[in-house]
């Protein structure tokens, strides 16, 4: 993935782990859990906690976590992805919270019924975790299967949407690091 060259990022500890956030001036680039799978090399990004938008990021999800937001309000910045990849990750914002859908229902949304595998790699490619909202994908199963940041925290994720296919009720209850209470981090 290729990120724009004025990317600048803060991090916060937020209740699953440390969360890196980026934005250029686009919109919002970037949410990544700290040694998440296909975190982009940051070393010629600007670290800038005073950033209205960075800020604004934070303070959002950390409403989110705390069980005070259920939609998000920010601009979105998808260059980093391919054409393909950003067909896929903006129906994933067409998942309503709450709900969950299979990688092959996510295909044929998009008009590419056979590409469930290109779907999913570009589903774990997603590089606003949360925001844009990966977790809510599962297996033809109902399984919960690939997720970036860990298949605990997609399991805490849709616990804190209520989002509890009958088949992973089990997995969603017995990897909760957000049981019995709000967000711990702040920004």
């Amino acid at each position: 993935m290729k990120h724009d060259t004025d990317i600048r990022w803060t991090a916060f500890d937020g209740p699953l782990g440390r969360m890196i956030v980026a934005a250029t001036s686009q919109g919002l680039a970037g949410v990544w859990f700290d040694n998440q799978r296909h975190l982009p090399d940051m070393s010629g990004w600007r670290e800038d906690a005073a950033d209205p938008l960075l800020q604004r990021a934070v303070h959002e999800l950390t409403e989110y976590f705390d069980g005070r937001r259920t939609a998000f309000d920010l601009p979105l910045d998808l260059q980093a992805g391919t054409a393909f990849q950003q067909s896929v990750w903006r129906a994933l914002l067409a998942i309503p919270r709450g709900e969950t859908i299979s990688y092959r229902t996510l295909s044929e949304r998009i008009g590419r019924p056979a590409a469930v595998r290109a779907v999913g790699s570009a589903v774990g490619r997603n590089p606003i975790s949360v925001v844009v909202p990966c977790h809510r994908v599962l297996g033809a199963d109902h399984s919960l299967t690939g997720y970036a940041g860990g298949l605990e925290r997609k399991a805490a994720l849709l616990r804190l949407e209520n989002a509890h296919p009958q088949s992973s009720r089990t997995a969603c209850r017995s990897a909760n690091p957000l049981q019995g209470g709000t967000a711990s981090g702040r920004a």
